[in-house]
């Protein structure tokens, strides 16, 4: 399929087409370019145009370009005056001719899990466009919407920050007809010095890429900044007054039962992940597709076999004896703070295992909390579902302060790194364990998730 000609990309951007070509999508990283993508040469920690070349060997339609690399004078090209400008002029342009009715979903925990159960949901009911990854930043968001296929009905765009001010751009370029913050939680504390209420500020600025009959969907369970009143605001969350209200969480091994109270009455519903978290971000997607005027019943029904991106809290089944139970395995490696670490938490000690099985946490750093990231730390030791576990392992600097302050009794290694803790792994974990890893991405917690995987591997072979 055909998303943008050389003769329309150039009339969006005010660039200079080389060659007549057409591109069916975008890549950033030159390793990743499928056939008939174009390849965007941005400039962040590498200068993309030292790639261009290779993209186009393998197989790239253009490169967008704001000079022409050395050997690529006669290769097909869009020529602007700066890339990062043109790319977000592709995505205007993008959402401009789009037809699809747009979701757009930032929150401080489950922006990703929750793009996925959104486009899960509506793929049932419609074409549905989402990227393939947690595309939420300045480059993210106009790479999102430039995709966008003229004909998809719906189209679900994340939106993340890490400063104040990041958020509004970003969604007046996505112009959503229901913007959605499915959480407030202490992340990238350092970059706020008035705390929750500057994080609750920025993510609410998300409404400000509303048109006026556009719906504002706010997690009721947070406080909402003084000042906020969006033209339809509607709730949802576990407190009294919340327009989509959760009720009951019954967790099962392979997923929760759910009862809530909507506008239109009870509503019973299952999620196809184990986890108070997904059943509340579950709720939120049934309160957006019912703003954009899906069917929310089949919305439900989709949702009982939705299963987590990997990792986060995807689950995987360690058989490390052919004779034993396997272990459960929690992957939740790819991000964390002090809001998703304890939901992962609850979920660890809410996970039934046979009667020798642990439950083991194996945790990293939480990174961008500040000053305060040592006490955070510290204080998940007196998290109730942390008194719940059998051994918490922890992984980091940061993660020494929760080494110390955790009761002798379930005290695990503590390590600088995961490499380090990786040496650990055949030691810790037994037939019928639960096991859950996480941590920020920049701890590396997936290759714990990876070894502990081995050694199932290993397991099965033996």
């Amino acid at each position: 399929m055909t998303l943008w000609s050389d003769r329309k990309a150039a009339a969006a951007t005010g660039g200079t087409a080389r060659g007549d070509w057409s591109v069916s999508g975008f890549a950033i990283d030159s390793r990743d370019i499928a056939p008939g993508q174009m390849f965007v040469a941005l400039k962040a920690a590498r200068d993309g145009h030292d790639f261009v070349g290779a993209a186009l060997k393998a197989g790239a339609g253009a490169a967008l370009v704001d000079r022409v690399p050395n050997g690529c004078e006669d290769a097909p090209l869009l020529v602007v005056d700066d890339v990062q400008t043109a790319l977000e002029a592709l995505g205007r342009a993008g959402r401009e001719r789009a037809r699809a009715r747009v979701i757009a979903v930032t929150g401080s925990v489950g922006k990703t899990s929750t793009k996925e159960m959104l486009r899960h949901c509506l793929s049932v009911q419609g074409t549905t466009h989402a990227a393939i990854r947690s595309y939420n930043n300045h480059w993210g968001v106009p790479l999102t919407l430039a995709s966008i296929p003229p004909d998809a009905d719906y189209a679900i765009v994340e939106i993340g920050m890490n400063h104040p001010g990041e958020i509004a751009p970003l969604t007046r370029q996505a112009a959503p007809h229901v913007a959605m913050v499915t959480n407030v939680a202490p992340v990238h504390l350092e970059a706020f010095a008035d705390g929750l209420a500057g994080i609750a500020r920025e993510k609410a600025s998300i409404f400000e890429g509303l048109g006026p009959d556009g719906l504002a969907l706010w997690n009721a369970d947070a406080e909402m900044p003084a000042g906020l009143a969006p033209g339809r605001l509607v709730t949802f969350g576990t407190v009294r007054g919340a327009t989509w209200r959760l009720l009951e969480v019954s967790p099962g091994a392979d997923g929760s039962a759910c009862l809530a109270e909507t506008p239109a009455g009870r509503l019973m519903f299952r999620i196809g992940a184990p986890g108070a978290h997904f059943a509340l971000n579950g709720l939120a997607v049934l309160a957006a597709i019912d703003g954009i005027g899906g069917d929310v019943a089949r919305a439900a029904l989709a949702l009982a076999d939705w299963t987590p991106p990997e990792g986060r809290g995807r689950r995987h089944a360690v058989v490390l004896h052919p004779d034993g139970p396997p272990a459960d395995l929690i992957d939740d490696a790819y991000n964390a703070n002090p809001a998703s670490v304890g939901a992962a938490l609850d979920l660890l000690a809410a996970t039934e295992v046979p009667r020798r099985g642990r439950r083991i946490a194996i945790l990293g750093d939480m990174k961008e909390l500040g000053p305060t990231g040592p006490d955070l730390h510290r204080a998940l030791a007196d998290h109730p579902a942390t008194g719940q576990l059998d051994v918490v392992h922890t992984v980091g600097p940061l993660m020494q302060a929760l080494h110390e302050a955790l009761h002798p009794d379930r005290r695990g290694e503590h390590a600088p790194d995961a490499d380090a803790m990786a040496r650990h792994l055949r030691d810790m974990i037994r037939p019928g364990d639960a096991v859950l890893v996480k941590g920020s991405l920049s701890m590396k917690m997936a290759r714990l998730v990876d070894g502990l995987k081995a050694l199932g591997e290993a397991g099965t072979k033996g």
